[in-house]
């Protein structure tokens, strides 16, 4: 991430905010401008390059506007989109900042991949086609980014966070902690900041009377903590936490990540996780929980889960 000419998300100049966003296709644009809109912003997208200039000469809006623009507009084109730019930043009354959303070709790809979508350059083609034309077709732009995120290592939440930062008006942004359950078996998720293996406390998957429940129930959560080891290990734990968000205020983060693993997710980690998302938010946080195998078994009721060994 960068920032030009800017101090904690305020613009450098005064004047209708104008917040141009762009970027390869893929790469987060529409979560940034839904995100953008909960910040109050009034929000168009893909609107012609001809139409902008008329939209700043009427009456202030008296909210600031975010504008979506990609490959995908009537009359995009680099050369247009940096005219556009150079005409907005000589109006007396605007003051434009280009938000230029990036991301690895390769992540950008994959994506393609899981949506199964064309991508809007290749139509006919493979999607890594589209991608190496859309980045390339977008270099002029990035260069002219105020402030660029690139968004390969992070999740929706994450981006909306960094959105906040930015271009919140003037609010103070709270820190959020997010806590997440994940099985070592399918990988560590992406856009941890910390990670906590919960591999040595007792498995719940070999008693037989707990292995269809999951961690959010009160039998496995109980067995859990019945392991001679976990008091000591949560309590330290948790005072790592209690010691290191402050510090994460002070630098100006607004959102964070604490994994707990396991070997098949559902018992070990979702029951410390559990825990640990109480414990913080009864210290005043704000916290948001996942389970991310649980929520890939859809449609079982809670605190059952048949499947996989924990």
């Amino acid at each position: 991430m960068k920032g030009k000419g800017m101090e904690d998300g305020s613009p450098a100049r005064i004047g209708q905010r104008v917040v141009l966003v762009t970027g390869p296709s893929g790469a987060g644009r529409s979560t940034a401008i839904h995100a953008l809109e909960d910040l109050g912003y009034e929000v168009i997208d893909n609107l012609p390059f001809s139409l902008i200039p008329r939209l700043m000469d009427g009456p202030p809006l008296g909210r600031p506007v975010a504008l979506g623009i990609d490959v995908r507009n009537r009359d995009f084109s680099a050369t247009a989109l940096i005219e556009l730019i150079d005409r907005l930043t000589r109006l007396p009354d605007a003051a434009p900042e280009v938000l230029y959303l990036d991301c690895q070709p390769d992540e950008l790809v994959r994506r393609y991949g899981e949506t199964r979508r064309r991508h809007p350059l290749a139509q006919a083609e493979a999607p890594d086609a589209g991608v190496a034309r859309e980045i390339d077709l977008l270099v002029p732009i990035r260069a002219r980014a105020e402030v660029l995120i690139d968004t390969t290592e992070l999740s929706p939440h994450d981006l909306k966070a960094e959105i906040g930062r930015w271009f919140g008006r003037g609010e103070t942004t709270r820190l959020t902690v997010s806590v997440h359950s994940f099985s070592y078996k399918r990988g560590v998720p992406r856009g941890l900041d910390m990670m906590f293996d919960c591999r040595f406390l007792r498995n719940p998957h070999w008693v037989e009377v707990l292995r269809p429940l999951d961690g959010r129930s009160d039998a496995v959560a109980e067995f859990v903590a019945g392991d001679p080891r976990f008091d000591e290990f949560f309590e330290r734990v948790f005072g790592l936490l209690l010691l290191l968000l402050p510090a994460q205020v002070d630098e100006g983060k607004s959102h964070l990540v604490v994994g707990f693993g396991c070997t098949g997710g559902q018992h070990r980690s979702v029951a410390v996780a559990e825990k640990m998302a109480k414990a913080l938010a009864a210290e005043g946080w704000q916290v948001s929980k996942r389970h991310r195998e649980l929520e890939r078994r859809a449609g079982g009721a809670p605190g059952t889960l048949q499947g996989d060994k924990a």
